[in-house]
């Protein structure tokens, strides 16, 4: 496998992490939005973990990048 397909599928893995954290959230809406802690807590985990995964993808960008210049 070469560096740029591996570097697709890291990048593919976070876009169906993202997605998954959406759906979820989506269905545990109608219970949590019977508390306003509740509301904020989904929101905030939800995010919590989408920028999470963008943090570790921006880290992998970096690292190639340094890599493709020596």
């Amino acid at each position: 496998m070469t560096r740029s397909s591996l570097h697709l599928l890291k990048g593919t893995g976070y876009v169906i992490s993202t997605v998954s954290v959406i759906l979820l959230a989506t269905v545990s809406w109608e219970s949590a939005s019977k508390s306003s802690i509740l509301i904020a807590c989904l929101l905030g985990g939800a995010a919590a973990s989408i920028i999470g995964m963008f943090c570790r993808w921006l880290s992998y960008e970096i690292e190639k990048r340094r890599e493709e210049r020596k």
